[in-house]
């Protein structure tokens, strides 16, 4: 496969696995545009020959932060995003990256997740994305050391 085939599939699994009432999804020219920027990594988790689900990071000094990590509601509690945590984790490991960085909105359930996989809450932005009843919600930034 080339790599516009796996934007196909993470544009795929980007329809189905983000709630249109946030506005957290990206679109295809962001995706791309990222990608060119040769700091940008992906992972894919393959279910078969469909895709179950996918993250995109990006790689710092000493970090690399987790932009999305998706999974299609079919696949859901099946253990691909923890496949994908984990894909995660070894990449950064093999760039010799101290911790693994995200950032989320308070109140997305795969808080659960990332507390199970080892990331603890370092900071908070107040107010930083807008909800869809208008009001405000706070980002919180998670850490994972992995040294």
């Amino acid at each position: 496969m080339q790599p516009d085939d796996h934007i196909d599939l993470m544009m795929a699994v980007m329809a189905t696995a983000f709630d249109p009432a946030f506005g957290e999804a990206w679109n295809r020219r962001q995706v791309e545009d990222a990608l060119l920027l040769g700091n940008c990594h992906y992972g894919l988790a393959m279910a078969g020959v469909n895709c179950a689900g996918f993250y995109l990071a990006r790689n710092g000094f000493g970090e690399v932060e987790l932009l999305l990590l998706a999974v299609n509601p079919l696949h859901r509690r099946s253990g691909y995003a923890r496949q994908l945590l984990q894909d995660l984790a070894a990449f950064a490991h093999e760039r010799n990256a101290e911790r693994l960085l995200l950032e989320m909105r308070d109140g997305n359930p795969a808080e659960h997740l990332y507390r199970q996989f080892g990331f603890e809450v370092i900071g908070t932005r107040k107010n930083y994305y807008q909800r869809p009843d208008g009001s405000r919600g706070d980002a919180i930034t998670f850490a994972k050391p992995l040294v």
